[in-house]
């Protein structure tokens, strides 16, 4: 199995009490943390505002983050999951893409999705369309995208963009372009965009939903002509982890004593109740074994939201120690 990490940058309160100042030292010193171990990606989130409610907390820009990131670190692959296709036009985010390609070396994944969060949308000035029309400006943005980095030039009259002779020079430095990761498991669009387009998807869910949602993906990868094995499978797990149970607990609570303030009792009980269903949650041998599970269903990439990594960082190398070393 293949891992990633989250940095945290502030939208699930995750830099809270750390002075914007220090903020990018913070950050930063994550990333290097990551880039000198075993983890093949760092991913940021992009968004604008805090969830599950909007505040003036810190929430920094993903793709100004990896610029920051492909310049500061050496080996590690960045990605963001997932860019949102409506609040960037497409050939501009190609052109970002690439430029983050090159100063990283090639390094550089591309998350991409329709988008859900309607506060930002709107705060914003993007509107929100409605969920078809999101979809849309996917595979349509998705098709220039592809393009601009095989071709150094984008021309698409669609529906929701429209370009004409969009240079993006230079392409990127990976051959064929950057590689595609298509997020959400929308089973008649989505799944469908992956399978032509893709080369990893991002769902979760239930042993049961993660099952059959495969199986719409490889139907639609043979009505595309194209073999499902070349698409990786990916999930993202919130993941708090311990030497003990009792350690577990412990280290939630902590969590759910910092968000409380800025969420409220409901949300946190929640959240709370979502970290511990999670399949990231428990001690080592309890992660490994669900882990290991859904790798012999076909989970291909795990990408883990550590909540605790700006202030306490045992947890992660406790992972590293153990789960990372089991499984991959």
């Amino acid at each position: 199995m293949r891992f990633g990490a989250f940095v945290p940058q502030g939208w699930r309160f995750d830099l809270v009490g750390i002075e914007p100042a220090e903020q990018w030292r913070a950050m930063s010193d994550i990333a290097a943390h990551l880039d000198s171990g075993a983890w093949e990606s760092l991913w940021v989130y992009d968004h604008f505002h805090t969830t599950p409610v909007h505040s003036h907390e810190a929430t920094h820009e993903a793709w100004t983050l990896m610029s920051a990131f492909a310049a500061s670190t050496s080996r590690i692959r960045l990605g963001q999951m997932c860019t949102c296709m409506g609040y960037r036009n497409p050939a501009y985010l190609a052109k970002v893409a690439s430029t983050v390609d090159i100063i990283s070396g090639g390094r550089t994944e591309m998350g991409i999705g329709g988008g859900w969060y309607e506060h930002e949308w709107r705060a914003y000035g993007y509107g929100f369309p409605e969920i078809p029309q999101r979809l849309g400006m996917l595979r349509e943005g998705v098709e220039i995208m592809r393009q601009a980095w095989s071709r150094g030039v984008a021309t698409l009259n669609g529906k929701y963009f429209q370009v004409d002779g969009a240079i993006v020079e230079p392409r990127p430095l990976q051959p064929g372009g950057i590689p595609l990761w298509i997020a959400g498991g929308g089973e008649k669009v989505t799944l469908k965009i992956a399978a032509k387009a893709a080369q990893y998807t991002n769902f979760a869910g239930a042993l049961e939903e993660f099952d059959h949602k495969s199986e719409v993906l490889r139907q639609h990868c043979i009505n595309a002509g194209r073999p499902f094995e070349q698409i990786t499978r990916s999930s993202n797990f919130n993941t708090i982890i311990g030497e003990t149970e009792a350690e577990v607990a412990d280290r939630l609570d902590a969590v759910i004593a910092r968000l409380t303030p800025h969420v409220g009792d409901a949300r946190a009980a929640k959240i709370r109740s979502d970290y511990e269903s999670s399949l990231g949650y428990g001690t080592p041998e309890q992660v490994a074994e669900r882990l290991a599970e859904r790798q012999q269903h076909g989970l291909g990439y795990a990408i883990h939201y550590f909540p605790e990594m700006a202030y306490d960082r045992s947890g992660v190398e406790l992972f590293e120690r153990t789960v990372m070393r089991e499984l991959s």
